[in-house]
């Protein structure tokens, strides 16, 4: 398990989140303390509600419950600065929409097409730099890999430094090493900005060497803990038992 550097001063609680679609309940009572400094990641069954989760934190769907931020040292809710990097977006092979032009367009108010600001060129190049993808910034997004276009999208969603990093299965597609690339990033991301991040994924194997919380959902928080905790427990036995 990877270590967390947390400084202990930020919490984000997820405070009885609830969803149904109708008289169907998708998500019951859900309470979760996402520390900083630490990778949480949420793991389940086809179905049991991880993404939706997601979607009601983001403030996506209607749900009942809240989310607060809370700065520890000086007892007070604080508003809280969220990143997303989705589990896919859908591109097209032939968009001429380069790299700068997306980030950008995220960060800044003057339409890109008009001019390059050298200034934000260089400031989003930097960006980039941190996840070993400055060279990408002038390729069409059509043309990007799938690791590299998840690159981009860490560097857009960390800037500016979010308080909570949301990631949604965003290796699927991607081949092994890229995998390990990514959850390398993402565990220096948490050490580097004492950043709280909430991530979900079906790679066990992975899961069990950079996360620091495991939790597992069925609508409901069946098992929470760290990964030996979790992967050990009864609950993740009788549904992932072969």
């Amino acid at each position: 398990m990877a270590g967390g550097v947390a400084c202990g001063l930020h919490c984000i609680k997820i405070n009885n989140i609830n969803v149904k679609f109708g008289k169907e309940v998708i998500l019951k009572n859900v309470n979760l303390h996402v520390h900083c400094g630490q990778l949480t990641v949420i793991i389940g069954r086809n179905g049991a509600g991880k993404t939706t989760l997601l979607k009601a934190i983001l403030g996506e769907i209607e749900h009942t419950g809240n989310i607060t931020f809370m700065d520890m040292k000086d007892k007070v809710a604080r508003k809280i600065k969220i990143g997303y990097v989705p589990q896919s977006i859908n591109i097209e092979k032939n968009m001429p929409t380069t790299v700068y032009d997306l980030f950008a367009s995220c960060i800044c108010h003057i339409p890109v097409f008009l001019r390059k600001d050298k200034k934000i060129y260089q400031e989003i190049k930097e960006q980039l730099k941190l996840f070993g993808a400055e060279k990408l910034i002038d390729k069409s997004i059509g043309d990007l890999s799938g690791g590299e276009l998840q690159r981009v999208l860490l560097a857009i969603s960390t800037k500016p430094t979010p308080n909570l990093l949301i990631l949604d299965e965003p290796v699927s597609g991607i081949d092994k090493n890229g995998t390990k690339d990514f959850f390398k990033i993402v565990s220096d991301l948490k050490t580097k900005y004492d950043m709280s991040i909430l991530l979900v994924s079906h790679d066990f194997e992975l899961v069990k060497k950079y996360a620091d919380r495991v939790v597992l959902l069925e609508k409901e928080v069946l098992k929470e803990g760290t990964p030996e905790e979790v992967f050990n427990s009864l609950e993740f036995q009788n549904r992932f038992s072969n």
